[in-house]
């Protein structure tokens, strides 16, 4: 097991002064992941499955870089961000320069399936598809494309306010639990093997017209993926 480097108290604190996005796109679902989920996420990759110390990360749809940064600072090699919203970009990298990565920071506007190369992890909180429909799917096709292990969130099925209740009250707040039968069969096709999936909870603000809330808590599922072919 890796050393811990970062305390993941401390790892929240900085992500916290990670800035949002300032002007974020509905269409785009620029859900900004809160500081608790990203370095739960970097926590596991890190210590229960060494995937991120001393590895090149790519987080796709980076936004304003969360994942990503957090990943620097716990001691991933080196990182590349890939956003098609250059103002997610432009912010991400003023956050990887606030947070004394920028050293190990590159930051790439563009559409996701133009990125080519291999890296060690993907790390991706994608578009869920609610704006667009499988708009999901090829985040998770171009990071088994690039990568043999990949940490992907997603809609849950599970919506009940009970369930959610459940995962803020209790620590830790990752249950493992049993994958969508449909991201199981998709994740079969893009040549990917499902290693875990574990259900968080995730909390937005009120950011768009349609919202009816002050915030909005709910559940999603984290998948850990390799890929199927570079097992032995």
């Amino acid at each position: 097991m890796q050393k811990r480097l970062v305390r993941k108290l401390d790892l929240e604190i900085a992500l916290s002064k990670v800035e949002s996005h300032p002007s974020p796109k509905a269409y785009l679902e620029q859900y900004t992941i809160t500081p608790e989920v990203a370095a739960g996420i970097l926590y596991l990759a890190a210590y229960t499955y060494d995937d991120i110390i001393d590895k090149t990360i790519a987080d796709l749809g980076c936004g304003t870089g969360r994942l990503a940064i957090g990943s620097a600072l716990i001691g991933a090699k080196a990182i590349v961000g890939v956003d098609i919203d250059k103002v997610a970009t432009k912010t991400a990298s003023k956050n990887a320069a606030k947070l004394n990565v920028k050293e190990k920071a590159q930051w790439v506007t563009a559409n996701i399936t133009t990125i080519q190369g291999n890296f060690d992890t993907v790390l991706q909180n994608p578009p869920f598809g609610v704006q667009r429909r499988k708009a999901d799917r090829k985040f998770l096709e171009k990071a088994l494309e690039i990568s043999n292990h990949v940490y992907s969130l997603h809609k849950s099925n599970k919506k009940t306010h009970k369930f959610t209740k459940r995962l803020v009250k209790h620590r830790p707040q990752f249950i493992p639990t049993s994958p969508s039968p449909f991201l199981e069969q998709l994740i079969e096709r893009y040549g990917g093997k499902i290693k875990a999936v574990y259900t968080i909870p995730m909390t937005i603000p009120y950011m768009f017209d349609f919202h009816r809330k002050k915030k909005h808590q709910f559940p999603v599922d984290l998948y850990v993926l390799e890929k199927a072919r570079s097992l032995s």
